[in-house]
């Protein structure tokens, strides 16, 4: 089984697909063309699942970071004899600038060693493994490097030195003295195609990466919208999303990877390579904060154009969709995959797909509010669909569903559900002129919004626990309940939202000072702590003015970053170490909009102090 700790990976990306390389330079997952293609490289998932790695030969201490305003991984290796310098990237299009950036990638994987004192021995191990594994591919030596083809892709390693090769794994030593430097490129061709190899040498891999260095640092210049607290945490989670972002498109993933466990050796292991509708409004707040208003629009158009069609024909609105915008997304179990740690199933797909979940209408109308200027009117198709999707709501609230964490058991009532189903109506009606809604139309939300809150206060709320509960009627607690003055359901200073972020803080925060999701089931008892949680706690805590505890909250959530400032979907309650899908978006959205909620309590306060002073 694969047992390198998930936090131990660097992500690569190219707008297309992504890359995770370790701490020592191996390569242990990379899908191709697409974010969700199987996996050429997966010993992230199975020992004998594919890797490539370059490192030196004997022991080495290994310090890694980005170049700075890139997502281009510098990994220096000390030993006794010497130093080497690692630059790995998956290429951007040629001279691809700012927003274009990841538009012609062609799927390159650039890696380039250089030896900056003394001497070092280097070692390589190529050993890709397509379709998760099950494809062992045959090799053999071609003009300027190695070909290795099975199944439909034909991978072309090009090395500036012999490999030898070993059955379907090929292996190479060679040492570098100071100034020394050695380019390694992997690129796919179809095995149906025509295509010739082409072999990459040393000058053009230099200039490439060159070349991809100044499209993140253009991407990243023009996106530095946010001045306040954590500035450099707040820009390098802007470029993980965009990292996270499939450019044709638009769509984001929720995380590069699958079947990554919420708790170890348990069996809750999705397929996280698509998007989810839930995603939208927190992403888009994110983008905003970014500055990244041209991508705001793309993902919005990209979730439209998905979704259409479907509400008309009275199906239900799916909470999730590839990043192609495809609809089938049938789970499968990859059985010949024993999991990281163990943790098995690995799953291809994700049947959340079917599932009812009413609280979509909600994030989607409130995506479409962040995102349409409001001189500005919706296309017809889109105008249309969005109506659809406020009269559904209104239509279909009191119904029970799976709700956020996507329970696969019976519906209930789901707080969190109702509130974003008044969330849908609180924002078709502010969107009702462009929506083309008729008086008529405004009254009926109107009331349904507040039959929706009447219900919320009464059903959600615990009077013998004083909080907001999971789902009505219920006595279990739940991280979601942290969103109700988020979305502005209820001011931070309403006394309920203060008992509810009170006992959250009391009772789901573990003893690292992370928040759980919830304690209700023998599940949840087990899994880590979600991140995401952790950065609404900071957030509600800075609506209710409690200012320096939401940045004391915020700095603990920080602590589970990588020492590439990478975030997982959770963290181990007992040892702190990332669990979950990798790199994940939802914690990265999360961080970027409790930094900016923070900031702006802390402007307020500032203000009112000023205020306070000089009318003395």
């Amino acid at each position: 089984m694969s047992t390198r700790p998930i936090g131990d990976y660097a992500l690569l990306s190219d707008c297309r697909s992504a890359a995770l390389i370790s701490t020592e330079g191996s390569l242990d997952w990379l899908c191709l063309p697409r974010f969700d293609s199987p996996a050429v490289f997966g010993r992230l998932l199975d020992e004998e699942a594919g890797h490539w790695s370059i490192r030196p030969t004997g022991p080495s201490e290994a310090v890694r970071r980005y170049v700075p305003e890139t997502l281009v991984l510098e990994t220096t290796f000390r030993t006794s004899t010497g130093t080497v310098v690692l630059l790995d990237a998956l290429a951007m299009g040629h001279r691809e600038r700012g927003h274009a950036l990841g538009a012609s990638s062609p799927g390159v994987l650039l890696r380039q060693l250089t030896c900056t004192s003394g001497s070092v021995a280097v070692e390589t191990s190529f050993a890709p493994r397509p379709e998760f594994g099950l494809i062992h591919p045959v090799m053999s030596v071609v003009r300027g490097g190695i070909s290795a083809y099975g199944g439909s892709q034909r991978l072309i390693l090009s090395t500036p030195f012999p490999l030898r090769i070993d059955g379907s794994t090929a292996h190479g030593e060679t040492e570098l003295r100071t100034g020394d430097r050695l380019g390694f490129a992997l690129s796919s061709l179809s095995v149906w195609g025509d295509e010739k190899p082409d072999p990459w040498r040393g000058g053009r891999i230099r200039r490439r990466l060159g070349d991809t260095i100044k499209g993140w640092r253009s991407w990243t210049q023009i996106h530095q919208g946010y001045r306040g607290p954590w500035q450099d945490e707040v820009s390098h989670s802007g470029r993980v999303l965009q990292a996270l972002t499939f450019t044709p498109t638009g769509a984001i993933v929720a995380a590069a990877t699958t079947s990554l466990p919420e708790s170890i050796g348990a069996d809750r292991n999705w397929d996280y390579r698509y998007t989810w509708v839930r995603d939208a409004s927190l992403t888009l707040q994110a983008l905003s904060t970014s500055a990244c208003e041209k991508e705001k629009a793309a993902y919005f158009a990209f979730l439209a154009q998905a979704a259409a069609t479907q509400l008309d024909r009275g199906v239900d609105l799916q909470v999730m969709y590839g990043i192609g915008g495809e609809r089938d997304l049938s789970e499968r179990t990859l059985t010949h995959l024993s999991g990281w740690r163990g943790s098995a199933p690995v799953r291809a797909g994700n049947d959340a797909w079917r599932q009812h979940q009413l609280d979509v209408y909600g994030e989607l109308l409130d995506a479409a509010q962040q995102t349409h200027p409001r001189s500005e009117w919706f296309d017809p198709p889109t105008r249309t669909f969005l109506f659809q999707a406020a009269e559904t709501a209104a239509r279909r609230w009191n119904e029970p569903d799976q709700g956020i964490w996507e329970v696969r058991g019976p519906s209930r009532h789901f707080l969190y559900s109702k509130l974003m189903c008044w969330v849908a109506l609180d924002r078709a009606i502010d969107l009702a002129p462009r929506l083309g809604a008729t008086a008529e139309h405004v009254t009926s939300w109107r009331d349904t919004r507040q039959t929706i809150r009447t219900a919320i206060e009464t059903q959600g709320w615990n009077p013998r626990m004083g909080t907001f509960t999971q789902s009505f009627g219920s006595d279990e607690l739940d991280a979601s309940a942290l969103m109700l003055p988020l979305v502005g359901f209820l001011p931070g200073d309403d006394p309920r939202i203060r008992s509810t972020v009170t006992a959250i803080m009391d009772q789901l925060t573990d003893p690292r000072g992370q928040v759980r999701r919830y304690l209700g089931d023998d599940f949840a008892s087990d899994e880590g702590a979600f991140l995401l949680c952790t950065f609404w706690l900071a957030h509600a805590l800075a609506l209710t003015g409690e200012v320096t505890r939401a940045r004391e909250v915020f700095d603990t959530a920080l602590t589970c970053a990588n020492d590439v400032g990478l975030l997982a979907e959770e963290a181990s309650s007992t040892t702190g170490e990332a669990l979950g899908n990798y790199p994940q978006a939802f914690s990265h959205i999360g961080l970027i909009n409790a930094a900016r909620a923070i900031h702006q309590a802390e402007e307020t306060r500032h203000d009112v102090t000023t205020a306070t002073a000089s009318d003395r």
